[in-house]
Parts: structure tokens; sequence; C-alpha cells
């Protein structure tokens, strides 16, 4: 007999590795199509509240204060803004939302959240604070980071239902390499270095390896009544801000979410959120060119200019726009261009019109856009941007405050 025996042991390691690889790259691709799928249901699902929004905003004007038809409407034009919410978390997901970046202090905003906090979370949980001292600030939309932590406390307190357990929600600093990053979910570009994090522990029901490959999906849920968007919009959200989630979990063991963020470069305090003081309404001059290629919007649109004292003009898409502009430069005042059109799309149709005419007052609208975006095209001489779905008051602001820069 003649036996021989070989070391596999390095063998299965990198088939194992190479499975991990192959599975992560399949998850990613799936974010991505699922992302590119939410952002364009959301694109048209905006357009369509810009009419049922923008068309109620517009009856509560001519209602009298008195008529038993405003309440109505305003139900109409509340159920709208929420339906816009949705939108927004589909937005968040695919990474389109639109963030006001800037500086924030990640102890001062939970510190802030902390007694809402309180209220959402099951009466016999326990929500415990653990901030780290001297934390960095983190380049963030503040706004949307607060919809982070409220959605996984939210979460949190759901794995533990109706049993007593604790919440943990923990700030601090982390090292972060590719390789510590096996559980994550995110940026796999990120470059290895120190993060700042979010942290929120639960002593929950935890959950199995099946179910954490869907955690991220939109409209799962493991609860019969279902939300499906709070985790799926957070994941959007995260990678909007070129951060990564970490997820531990095992069935009665809790689970754990460590949301990681990027130091921001500027070592200056963060900045606070001001309300801009209301403007009383104003009557505009001149004409208006609006181009977009949904009918409904261009409608809407034309009655809200109109009613606020404009002359306006519609093109269908990015090709008819130009040659409109082109015909009537000296006669069109501003310009309402949609982002997202077919054959030529807003941001090609804008520089046109730049070309035409250098100080051409365009007004940029989406349903989504990021602030680099933004930060981009008002680099170019964007006059404004207003985001889909508006009302007459958001519209008007928005203008009011680009015929100010003007004056």
């Amino acid at each position: 007999m003649i036996a021989s025996g070989q070391d596999i042991t390095d063998l299965r390691r990198l088939d194992a590795e190479r499975r991990a690889l192959e599975a992560k790259v399949q998850h990613a691709q799936k974010l991505e199509s699922l992302g590119v799928l939410a952002g364009g249901i959301a694109h048209d699902f905006n357009n369509l509240l810009v009419g049922i929004l923008g068309n109620a905003s517009l009856a509560l004007m001519d209602l009298e204060e008195d008529s038993p038809l405003r309440e109505v409407i305003a139900d109409i034009e509340t159920t709208a803004l929420r339906a816009a919410d949705l939108t927004k978390q589909m937005l968040a997901y695919s990474g389109k939302g639109r963030f006001i970046v800037r500086a924030v202090d990640l102890n001062a905003l939970v510190r802030e959240m902390a007694q809402l906090l309180q209220t959402v979370i099951s009466k016999r949980a326990v929500l415990r604070f653990e901030l780290a001292a001297d934390l960095p600030l983190v380049e963030a939309d503040a706004t949307q980071v607060r919809q982070v932590v409220m959605n996984l406390i939210t979460n949190a307190s759901d794995a533990i239902g109706s049993d007593a357990g604790a919440i943990t929600l923990r700030t601090g600093v982390r090292s972060a390499s590719r390789a510590t990053r096996a559980s994550s979910y995110g940026d796999d570009a990120l470059p290895d270095g120190l993060y700042a994090f979010i942290e929120v522990e639960d002593t929950g029901c935890g959950m199995d390896a099946e179910t954490m490959g869907r955690i991220f999906d939109p409209f799962f849920s493991t609860k019969f009544t279902g939300r499906g968007l709070g985790l799926a919009a957070t994941l959007g959200i995260v990678r909007g801000h070129q951060g990564t989630i970490d997820v531990a979990s095992a069935p009665t063991r809790g689970t754990t979410f460590t949301v990681l963020l990027p130091f921001t470069g500027n070592p200056e305090a963060a900045v606070r959120e001001t309300i801009a003081p209301r403007r009383e309404r104003f009557r505009g001059t001149g004409a208006v060119l609006v181009v977009d290629d949904d009918e409904t919007v261009r409608s809407v649109a034309q009655i809200m200019l109109e009613r606020s004292g404009f002359t306006v003009l519609t093109a269908r898409d990015g090709h008819e726009g130009v040659a409109m502009f082109d015909d009537g430069r000296a006669q069109i005042s501003l310009v309402l261009l949609d982002l997202t059109m077919p054959t030529l799309d807003g941001e090609e149709a804008f520089r046109a019109m730049r070309r035409l005419r250098p100080d051409a007052r365009v007004v940029l609208m989406s349903g989504y856009s990021s602030q680099e975006l933004a930060a981009r095209y008002a680099a170019e001489g964007l006059a404004g941007f207003v985001q889909k779905p508006f009302r007459l008051e958001e519209l008007e602001a928005c203008l009011t405050r680009v015929l100010d820069g003007e004056r």
C-alpha cells in the first residue's frame, strides 16, 4: 500500500476568501441595481407629486378662509408631503438625496436628540449614552444624520419588543481598514485610517445570517406590519456621506450597528442651522422659460409663475428649451430647468444657455441633487435650485433669492 497526503489548508482558505469576495461583489451589485430602481421610481413619483402638491397649494390660495373645502385640500397637501418624504427616503437609499453638508458635532447632535429618542423607544427599554470626549467634527448633513440615528434607535427598540432590555448609543473614534470591514456595508473604496463613529447596540432578539443578508433591502422587514425603508434609507444616507456601516448580530444576542463617517478637514466649530426670516410675497416681471419633459410639471409651474406675475414660456425637452432661449434670449429673464430629461439633459442645456448668454439666470429643479452637484453648478453660474415636489411658497422663496441677488 502506498499513501500520499497533501496539505490543502491554504487552498481551502483561498477558496473561502474567493467565495466571500464574490458574495460581497454580488451584494454590492444588488444594492446598486436596487438604488438605480429606487432613484428612477422616486424621480417619476416626484413629478406626479408636483402636480398634486402644487395644485393643492394653488387651490388653498383661491379658497376663502371659511370655505368647507379648505380642510379637504389641506389634507391632500399633508398627504402629498408625506408621500414626498417617502420619495426622499428612496432617494436616500439610492445615494442621490440632496445633502447640505457642513461641519457637524456628533455629540452635540445626539444630546439635542436625547429627549426625542426617549419617546420613540419601548417603555421597557433603557437608553444609555456613552459619548466620547473631544470627538472630531465630521462632514455631514445634520438632518440626514439625525434620520440615521432615529432609524437605528427605532430598529433597536423593535428588536427588544415588549421584553425588558437596553439600548446603548455610543460615539467615538475608530481605526478602520479593509481587513476590519469584512462585515461592512457602504463604500468599499474607503481609505484605511481613523473615522468618527455612531454606534447603536441593543440586547434584543438578534438576527441570523440570512436575515442580515437582507436587512438593507428596500421594504424588507421581519415585522408583520412592515416599515421596510428605515435601514435601506440609512444605508443610502451613509453611502452618500462616503461612510460605511458595520453590523454584528447573532440570534438572542442582540445587534450592534456602527456607522463610520470621515472627519472634516475644517477645525472650526460646527455651524449651527438658522431659519431664514419669512419674506413677503413678491411680484415678478418678465418672461420665464420652463423646461421639463413632464407635462404636469410644466403646467403647474406655469400657473404658479403666472400667479407671481411672470409671463411663461414652456419647452418639452432640452433641445426645444435651448432653441426657445436662443430665439427669445433678449426677452427671457429667467429659466426654470429640469435636471433629468431625455436626449439633452438639464446639465447640457444649462451649459448651452450659458454659452448663448453668459449672464443667463437659470434655476435648476430636480427631485434629487447632492450638495457637490449644486456647488459645481454654482461655480458655473447657476442662479438657484428648487427641489421637487414644491409648493408655490417654496418656488417663490427660491425666485426671491435669485431676484434679490440681482438687485
